[in-house]
Order: C-alpha cells, then sequence, then structure tokens
C-alpha cells in the first residue's frame, strides 16, 4: 500500500513538473489587457476586461494569478464562471481563472465583463496589471495595458464642460500688460514711477552683512541670467543693488526702490530682503532665463509690502508616488519665487516610507519599495499601477540622509520651513510592514528583546477594520510601548538631520487622520492597557490617550504637535450615531491643525477648531486641494471626491469668511446657500489662531514629476496669491453687485498676470515646468462656434475637418460658421499645447 502511494505521488508531482514546465515556456510580454468602458449603470460602471494573446504558444487556462490596482469592481453575469475578482489589499487585486475559462490559442482573446464602482474619468480606470504562475508565486511579470474610453458618453461630457468653461471665462477681459502691476503676489503698496534701472553683469551689491547670504543666493541667481555673477561689494550708493537694514512693518516684510540710479531693498529681518529680491525678479521680462542677457531693464517702481500669514504653505506627498530630490529641489525654488515659506513634507503613508532613518534600515529597503510580494519581506505590495519590479516603478524610492539633509539646506536659505510628517497611527502600513521585517530579521537570529523593540502590532491582535483606501492592517497599535520607542527613534533622527543641516525645526507633523472604525477592538493588549488605566473611557478614547503621549514626547525636546484636524476632535454619540466632535481638551496644547474637511456639515469646523484655541492652517478640500481634478472632463487627471479645483477656486477663497464666496460643492454643482445657514463664524479670538493656509497635493495618480507639475501650476498661484496678499476689496465689499464688479476686475487682472507674464516665466525658470494649459472654452449657438481661454496671452488654434490643432492650424479670432466636426486646443507662447476640445456643429 506504501509502494503504492508512494508511486501515485511520484507520478503526480512528474505531472506537476510537466505542467509547470509547460506554462514557465509561455512568454507572457505576449500577453495584452484591454478595459473598454462601455456605460454608466446607476452610480456603477459598466467595462470589458479583455485579455489577448499575442504570442505563439497557447495561454493555458490556469495555473496562473492577475494582478492588478484599482476601485473596486467584480466580474459581472454569465462571464463570472470563467473568472472571479478578489481584493488582495487596499486597491490591489486579483483575477483568478475559473472553469469555465478556456486556454488561449494565439491571436485569441477573452471577454470579462466587469462593475465597478462609478468612472467619473481616468484616473478611476485600472492600471499595473502583471501575471504571476501558480508554480513560481515569488515572481510576477508585468502585462501591458490598453484603456478605451466610451466615445460617445466622452464627447457628450466634454461639450458640456467646453460650453460651461466658456460661460465661466466671459467675464475675463483682455487687459494689456503695461497696465498691469509688476510684482506678483500683489503687494501691499505699489507705484510705478519715471526710468528704468540697467542690470548689467558690471552692477555690484552692495549688502548688509545681516543679509549677505541672501545676496549670495541672488547673485547665483544672476549668473544664470546675465553669465556672470556680480560682485558683492561693502559699499557703495549708485549702479548698485542695495540690502539695507531698517525699519519696516514686521516679519518678513521689506520696501523696494528701483530707480534709474540703483536698487534699495529695507528690511529688518533676512527673509524680508529675500523676499525684497524675489519681487525684483518678478520685474525682470519672464523671458530673461530664456537665455543669458546682456542687460536686464528693470522698471522704477516704489513697493512696500509685508505677508498676510506667516504659515503659507504646500503640502508635497511623496509616499504614495515618489518625487526625485532634484524635483523636491525645484519645487523650492518656484515656492520661493512666490514667497511662500512652508513645505509640509508628507513622507509616509500606507504605500511607502520615504526616508532613511540610521538605524532602521528596513523602512528603507522594505518600506520604500514597492512590488510583487508573497510576505512583503523585501517590498510591499503594488499600489496605484506600481506594477511587479520591484524599485523599477513611480512607487519605489527614498531620500538618503544626506538627500534629506541637502533639501533642508536648501529650504533653509530660501526661507521655507520644512514641516516633516510621519502620518500616524493610521495610514502606516509601510511602516507598520518594515518594522515586521525588521521583527523576522532578529527572530531568526534569536534576539527576540531586540526584535520587539519597534514592533507596530499587536501580534495577537484580531480587530477588523478596513480604511477608506481599502486596507485592513494599516494602523499603529497605540497600546505598544514599542510603538513609542519607534517613534521617538524616527525623531530625534530627523531632529540631529536637521541639527546637521543647520536648518529650524519647531514642529513635526503626527497625521491622525482617517483611522477607521473597528480598529483596536480585539486587541489584548489594548483590553489589558483599558484594565489597568481607568482613565481610558473604552477604546475610542486611545486615540487622546496616543496623541496625550506624543505631545509630552515632543514637548520634552521642545516641539510642538501639528497634525490633521483629527488631532483635535474626539468620537461621540450625536442623535444616536457616532461621529467625530471638537475635543476641547488640548486646545490650550498649542496644536497646530491642518483642516481639509468642509464638506457635508463640516463646512465650519476651522472655525470651530480656532474659536476654541486650536491653532489652525486652513487646508479646505473644496478650494485647495490642487489634486482634485480641474474640471469634469473624462480626460482630465485628478480625483474629485472634494469637487473640482481649478486655479480660481484658490483664487476666490476668503479664509476670514469662507462662506461668502463658496460658488459649488463638493460634486461640483452649484451651492445651496440653505445649506450654510446657522454655520459657526469666526470669532476676533478664532481669527487670532488662524495661522495660515497651505495646498496639498496627494499624489495618488501621481506617476511622473509631469503629472506632478500639471497639477501643481498653475494652481498653486492662487494659493500664493491669497496667503501673502492682504484681503483684496471685493472679499470684504458688503454690496454683492459692486462685489462681484469687483471681483471680475480682479480676477481679469490676475489672469492677465499668469498669461502675460508669470506662466511664460516657468517656461524657463529653474529649467522650466510642465504647467497645465487650459482648454478651450467652446460654446456652439445659432449655427456658429465661438470659443474663449481663460489665460489671456495664449492663442487658440481650430480644425474644421475633425483633426487635433497643431501650431500650424489657424488661429482663432472670431466665430466660426463652419459645419461639422470642429476641434480647439489652445497653445501657450512657445507653441506647447494643451488638450483639445471637439465639438460638432450641425
Amino acid at each position: 500500500m506504501k509502494k503504492f502511494c508512494a508511486l501515485t505521488m511520484l507520478m503526480f508531482c512528474s505531472f506537476m513538473i510537466a505542467d509547470a514546465q509547460s506554462v514557465s515556456k509561455f512568454n507572457v510580454s505576449n500577453l495584452h489587457i484591454t478595459r473598454e468602458v462601455l456605460n454608466n449603470v446607476g452610480d456603477q460602471t459598466l467595462s470589458v476586461l479583455t485579455i489577448t494573446n499575442k504570442g505563439k504558444q497557447i495561454f493555458p487556462a490556469a495555473g496562473w494569478t492577475l494582478y492588478f490596482n484599482s476601485r473596486p469592481l467584480n466580474v459581472d453575469g454569465p462571464d463570472a464562471t470563467a473568472a472571479k475578482i478578489k481584493q488582495v489589499n487596499g486597491d490591489l487585486f486579483q483575477l483568478l481563472p475559473l472553469n469555465g475559462f478556456a486556454a488561449l490559442k494565439p491571436g485569441a482573446s477573452a471577454k470579462n465583463k466587469v462593475l465597478s464602482t462609478e468612472v467619473k474619468n481616468k484616473t478611476d480606470l485600472s492600471s499595473g496589471f502583471y501575471l504571476v504562475w501558480d508554480h513560481a508565486p515569488s515572481k510576477g511579470y508585468n502585462i501591458e495595458l490598453t484603456n478605451i474610453n466610451p466615445v460617445a458618453q466622452v464627447d457628450k461630457l466634454e461639450i458640456q464642460v467646453a460650453e460651461h468653461t466658456f460661460h465661466q471665462n466671459k467675464t475675463i477681459k483682455d487687459i494689456p500688460l503695461t497696465n498691469l502691476p509688476k510684482i506678483f503676489p500683489t503687494p501691499i503698496s505699489y507705484q510705478e514711477t519715471k526710468g528704468v534701472f540697467k542690470l548689467t553683469p558690471q552692477v555690484a551689491i552692495v549688502a548688509d552683512n545681516t543679509f549677505k547670504k541672501d545676496a549670495g543666493l541672488f547673485a547665483e541667481e544672476l549668473l544664470k541670467v546675465l553669465g556672470k555673477k556680480p560682485v558683492i561689494a561693502e559699499a557703495g550708493t549708485t549702479n548698485a543693488i542695495i540690502l539695507k537694514k531698517g525699519v519696516v512693518s514686521g516679519a518678513e516684510s521689506y520696501k523696494l526702490s528701483v530707480t534709474p540710479q540703483r536698487i534699495l531693498i529695507t528690511a529688518n529681518d533676512a527673509a524680508g530682503a529675500f523676499y525684497g529680491l524675489q519681487s525684483l525678479k518678478t520685474l525682470f521680462p519672464p523671458t530673461s532665463w530664456e537665455a543669458v542677457q546682456k542687460e536686464i531693464g528693470v522698471p522704477a517702481v516704489e513697493v512696500e509690502d509685508a505677508p498676510r500669514f506667516g504659515f503659507r504653505g504646500f503640502m508635497m506627498e511623496v509616499a504614495r508616488n515618489f518625487q526625485s530630490k532634484k524635483e523636491v529641489l525645484k519645487v523650492l525654488d518656484l515656492m520661493a519665487l512666490y514667497k511662500m515659506n512652508v513645505l509640509h513634507f508628507h513622507l509616509n503613508d500606507d504605500e511607502g516610507w520615504r526616508l532613511e532613518i540610521p538605524g532602521l534600515p528596513e523602512l528603507t529597503t522594505v518600506g520604500s519599495q514597492r512590488g510583487h510580494s508573497v510576505d512583503e519581506m523585501t517590498c510591499i505590495l503594488p499600489s496605484y499601477g506600481s506594477g511587479a519590479d520591484k524599485g523599477v516603478n513611480s512607487g519605489s524610492g527614498f531620500y538618503t540622509r544626506n538627500d534629506f539633509i541637502e533639501i533642508l539646506k536648501y529650504a533653509t536659505a530660501r526661507h521655507i520651513r520644512v514641516v516633516p510628517e510621519i502620518e500616524t497611527p493610521g495610514h502606516a502600513r509601510a511602516a507598520i510592514k518594515s518594522m515586521n521585517a525588521r521583527y523576522a530579521r532578529f527572530m531568526k537570529e534569536g534576539k527576540k528583546e531586540e526584535a520587539e523593540r519597534y514592533l507596530l502590532r499587536d501580534l495577537n491582535d484580531k480587530s477588523v477594520y478596513e480604511s477608506v483606501q481599502g486596507f485592513n492592517d494599516n494602523v499603529i497599535n497605540v497600546a505598544l510601548p514599542s510603538a513609542y520607542n519607534f517613534l521617538e527613534k524616527v525623531v530625534d533622527e530627523m531632529r540631529a538631520m536637521y541639527v546637521a543641516a543647520d536648518a529650524p525645526l519647531a514642529t513635526i507633523h503626527f497625521g491622525g487622520d482617517e483611522v477607521p472604525e473597528g480598529v483596536w477592538e480585539k486587541s489584548p493588549l489594548v483590553a489589558e492597557l483599558l484594565k489597568k488605566d481607568p482613565s481610558i473611557k473604552g477604546v475610542d478614547e486611545m486615540w487622546h490617550y496616543y496623541f496625550n503621549k506624543i505631545n509630552i514626547m515632543l514637548k520634552s525636546k521642545g516641539l510642538y504637535l501639528s497634525g490633521w484636524e483629527e488631532i483635535g476632535l474626539k468620537k461621540a454619540l450625536v442623535n444616536g450615531q457616532k461621529k467625530m466632535v471638537l475635543d476641547e481638551r488640548f486646545t490650550q496644547e498649542n496644536f497646530h491643525a491642518d483642516v481639509w474637511n468642509n464638506l457635508k456639515g463640516n463646512e465650519d469646523l476651522a472655525y470651530k477648531m480656532a474659536n476654541a484655541g486650536y491653532k489652525v492652517v486652513l487646508t479646505p478640500v473644496t478650494n485647495l486641494y490642487i489634486d482634485m481634478a480641474t474640471t469634469k472632463s473624462f480626460e482630465e487627471i485628478g480625483q474629485y471626491w472634494g469637487g473640482y479645483v481649478d486655479v480660481d477656486k484658490p483664487f476666490y477663497f476668503i479664509p476670514y469668511d469662507m462662506f461668502k464666496n463658496i460658488q459649488e460643492d463638493e460634486r461640483g454643482n452649484p451651492i445651496d446657500r440653505k445649506k450654510l445657514e446657522g454655520k459657526e463664524k469666526l470669532t476676533e479670538f478664532g481669527k487670532s489662531n488662524i495661522v495660515g493656509m497651505q495646498a496639498p497635493l496627494w499624489s495618488e495618480i501621481i506617476k511622473s514629476h509631469e503629472r506632478f507639475e500639471y497639477l501643481l501650476l498653475p494652481k498653486l498661484f492662487g494659493i500664493a496669491e491669497r496667503a501673502w496678499s492682504k484681503d483684496p476689496e471685493w472679499a470684504t465689499e458688503a454690496d454683492p453687485a459692486k462685489s462681484t464688479a469687483l471681483y471680475n476686475q480682479a480676477w481679469s487682472e490676475f489672469v492677465n498676470i499668469l498669461g502675460k507674464r508669470e506662466m511664460p516665466r516657468l517656461n524657463h525658470y529653474s529649467g522650466g515646468f510642465n504647467y497645465r494649459i487650459p482648454t478651450a472654452g467652446v460654446v456652439v449657438e445659432g449655427g456658429q462656434v465661438t470659443a474663449n481661454v481663460q489665460l489671456p496671452g495664449y492663442i487658440i488654434r481650430y480644425t474644421t475637418d475633425g483633426t487635433v490643432p497643431t501650431v500650424k492650424s489657424q488661429i482663432y479670432s472670431k466665430s466660426i460658421q463652419s459645419k461639422g466636426t470642429l476641434q480647439f486646443r489652445v497653445f501657450n507662447t512657445e507653441g506647447k499645447a494643451g488638450r483639445s476640445v471637439k465639438v460638432f456643429n450641425k
């Protein structure tokens, strides 16, 4: 009997080996995936996933699994007999063949209808397909993907978007460049006088000792423009740029005086002198960085200026998808030019850890790398289409200690504070998996105590939860002493980097957002802590326990706590439902909260928190989340869960009266102003607690620096203007009709400045930026097709034969009566084009 069993097993293994050899002969690069969007079914979308064999061998019916990143979807109808889709974790799914799946002969295809959550734009489509053979589960093979959009629906939507854009642009007037102020953001006081200062390489820079570093940095900039670095002299009153220490209105403020004889910048601190120099740079012709100039004519002006807010921030998130050190330095150049002074650096999340921490190598060897993995001991699972191959995708990468120190030095020289974010206790999957790998390493060495030193999860926790992003294992267990060992280690190593860079560090951002229901409920360690400490009233109070401990740790190091709004909230029953409400226990602790949620009943949350005593950085999603898509266009990249954000949304944001200018809800529809009735208004005390504003750029769909810059610009101009400049007249005007007229004039001036001066400047400044060029506004009425553009100074070109316009196509100048399919496309001054818009004139 034993011999028979052994013989049977031997035969079975032989068949398995033969099958594996057959499977392994198929070249996965010959597979091709197509996702074709068919139509919307209520709040779902029907698509077809097609697997095509382009090779010369048969693709087997089984023995493989297809992985991909996507919003939730399922195989629909009869096709469910051929394949099924299962969630792995987060946005990673797998398609598994069933008995109904037939082997694919060369040239054959298998089609599977799938239902998903609604696909509103190309951001929602699946990506990152790769195949794993069952006999070799540790290796994945990337597969080519093509997405096909629903042409009929897209054309209809694009026409609607073009009409909406046209009507938005109708109020914009074309203003001659000579009639526009030449400094941006708008200064407090600006007056043009007569004459021009001729800036040549022979012009000296004379600087007070306090401003020598800033003078040196400006000299480096002039080297790029003039081809020669000017001399920094000890004295001189004519034919010089003079940086003088003197009395001005406050921190970061300056006076700028340009005459034909000299340029004088007066400031009482180095930041003020630096911003005076940035204003001087915006007086240069925008083409100054295109090639070396023999001479630059600087118009004579008298300027007095000071910032509105001390916190003028941009949040750069590099965890979901990574951006290089070079790109970070470009961002710092851009921020400095437009007087933004805080880089909120979001360095970790579920999908990646981006900073080398000495003593914790797994954070970067594992947590910074994405790729196919069975146990996540060498990398974490793919997200956002990063694919099977570890380390060669947009989801992999990190900054070395030296990289980070260089970034800090670069920022500090430009008077930009870098606020690092350690996202906790949720959104911490990359850190958790990294410390799991560390735990396994030391346990293998028999070093149990060392293995547990920085562990971030309770090994016996049976809690069931799912985060907004679909993860079930992304929250640090805050009852673990080792969690605080880890966080203190990270904080201490970060502080050491700031010391090495001689960079200021006043706060560390600890995140705090989106911890899901169910967390810690079945953790033995949490249960034990609740028994030991009766002051903690249940699992929900672990939130307060955690941030209290973090606060104490930071205060011991001379730092204060920053975080998302949840650091000042708690869970409570409201009308029988558990909701987040204001927690007044931390109002006196100098917590700085980035308040993003102004959706569905939370429109006044920022004001509530400021009125209660929290220091608030205004970060409302509907106006300042610049990762939101610009329009409802299917072809426009970006998120949309918080509305649609173009350059106008941050521009018309009124920090101290947010309700006055709200125009759209989170769906991009006209706001129902009745929903704003009874909302809490900002008190004078609350106003004193508004420390500034910032714009986050989340990176889920940002897989290149070009995409990053496309979403960044020109939206960042609106934030720069509103954070630096005082309330414009239209914001404080009580009469609605007058306010609207004043706004339309200010908006026209703003977009003229962007289109004719600042965007052209960025064609070459700091190497040039891949900013978004707007789509044309187009309307078909009475047999005529009329177009306009958001940015005066840009050119609209069109075709009447349905082809995409090129730089050689006809320039639009007046309404067109041609019938058929017309396409319109906007071009900048260098011939670079935006997306084309198609309309039909019957």
